[in-house]
């Protein structure tokens, strides 16, 4: 009797998403946030507009520079624990070989089978330290070249969020009526992104999408009143 094949399917970019969602959310809700700002204060569209470009611009190094300290202290974290983990399987190989049947035992697996499986790893070195980082610590070898790669992606997300609030303020020149043609696009947005969101992540789309844009509305809606309270 033929059978249907099972295939697993399984997100495995979860880093980058990660990214993304970092940059894009504060990308939207920042400058979003600035330029509702400084429309309860001023009512100079092109002033607006210089001021959220020059915080997109810093805020996307800053993000971006931030990704990348956050990576490289991961992958400096891994080469730092990998080389305790080689020293200790040649320096005390009794106590790492407990350590993998303590690990193993929680499974249920008898001792003895718990022997075979440590037998099998002490003739392979590089096996064992990748046992014990991942099981033992937890730890996950950092892709290379990955700091780059999560400081572009954050950076570039923060970008493409930031423009997206500003858009009305280009095209409009009362800065009023931009201010509401923006609040139109960035809650659109901070929906469409939040049910994106959710969907890779695995929550509701609805609530993802209502999360992010209650969150994005209240910090434009501060920013308003604060400005027009200090005017």
């Amino acid at each position: 009797m033929p059978t249907t094949p099972h295939i697993e399917k399984h997100f495995t970019a979860s880093e980058t998403v990660r990214d993304i969602v970092i940059g894009m959310s504060d990308g939207l809700t920042v400058p979003f946030a600035l330029a509702a700002g400084l429309t309860g204060a001023i009512s100079q569209t092109h002033l607006i507009v210089t001021a959220g470009f020059a915080e997109i611009a810093a805020g996307s190094i800053a993000m971006g520079l931030g990704g990348y300290l956050a990576a490289r202290s991961d992958a400096e974290h891994y080469a730092h624990e990998q080389a305790r983990e080689e020293r200790e399987i040649i320096t005390i190989p009794e106590a790492e070989a407990q350590e993998v049947r303590d690990i193993f035992m929680t499974y249920g697996l008898s001792a003895e089978e718990c022997g075979t499986v440590i037998d099998s790893l002490r003739k392979r070195p590089k096996d064992w330290v990748c046992f014990m980082m991942r099981f033992e610590l937890g730890l996950e070898q950092p892709e290379p070249g990955r700091a780059w790669k999560s400081a572009m992606t954050i950076a570039g997300a923060y970008v493409v969020g930031g423009i997206i609030p500003l858009s009305a303020y280009l095209f409009l020149s009362d800065a009023q009526s931009a201010l509401r043609l923006s609040v139109v696009v960035t809650l659109v947005a901070l929906a469409m992104f939040g049910g994106i969101k959710a969907r890779f992540t695995g929550v509701p789309v609805l609530r993802g999408a209502l999360q992010t844009s209650i969150i994005g509305g209240l910090a434009a809606a501060a920013a308003f009143g604060i400005a027009r309270w200090i005017a």
